[in-house]
C-alpha cells in the first residue's frame, strides 16, 4: 500500500511531494495503514481541544509512530509558528510523514512557505500547491506568503 493510499478517503488527502501526504484529520483505521505503509511521523496542526474520535496521540505512540502537534489557530498566526512547522516538516524530509490538521487548509497555508523556500516554486505555483492540497482561506495564504517574502 502506498503512502496515499494509506489515508485515501480523509478529506483532502494528498501528496504535494513523494514523502508527504497531507489531509484533513485521518483515523485511526488510516494511522495503521500508514504505519504499515512506512509512515514514521504525524505532524498534526489541530488544537489538542479540536474534538476527535479517538486518542491520535495514544494511537501512535502505540503504533511506534513519532507524533509532533503545532495547534494552528485562526487569529494566533505567527513567524514564530511557522518557523516551528517548517522546522518539523525539514526533520522529515525525504522519510515518509504525514501532515494534517482537520480538512487540509492549514497544512496548504503552512506549507506556501515549503514550496517556495526549500522547492524553489514561484508564488502562483506555490498557491496552486497549496490549493490542491486543501488551502480555502485567504488569511492562511497570506500567512504564507508573508513568510516566503520575508525569508525567501
Amino acid at each position: 500500500m502506498s503512502l496515499l493510499e494509506s489515508i485515501q478517503g480523509a478529506t483532502n488527502a494528498a501528496l504535494p511531494l513523494p514523502w508527504l501526504a497531507t489531509a484533513g484529520q485521518p483515523s485511526a483505521e488510516m494511522f495503521t495503514a500508514a504505519k504499515a505503509s512506512g509512515v514514521t511521523a504525524v505532524i498534526d496542526l489541530r488544537d489538542p481541544m479540536e474534538p476527535r474520535s479517538f486518542d491520535e496521540a495514544a494511537t501512535l505512540a502505540e503504533l511506534g509512530i513519532e507524533y509532533v502537534n503545532i495547534p494552528v489557530n485562526s487569529g494566533a498566526l505567527s513567524t514564530e509558528l511557522l518557523e516551528r512547522i517548517l522546522a518539523a516538516v525539514r526533520a522529515h524530509a525525504d522519510t515518509p510523514t504525514i501532515l494534517h490538521c482537520a480538512s487540509a487548509n492549514r497544512v496548504g497555508g503552512a506549507l506556501i512557505p515549503y514550496f517556495i523556500i526549500d522547492k524553489g516554486m514561484d508564488e502562483q505555483a506555490a498557491i496552486d500547491a497549496a490549493m490542491a492540497v486543501g488551502l480555502r482561506s485567504a488569511e492562511l495564504m497570506e500567512w504564507g506568503l508573508a513568510y516566503a517574502r520575508a525569508h525567501g
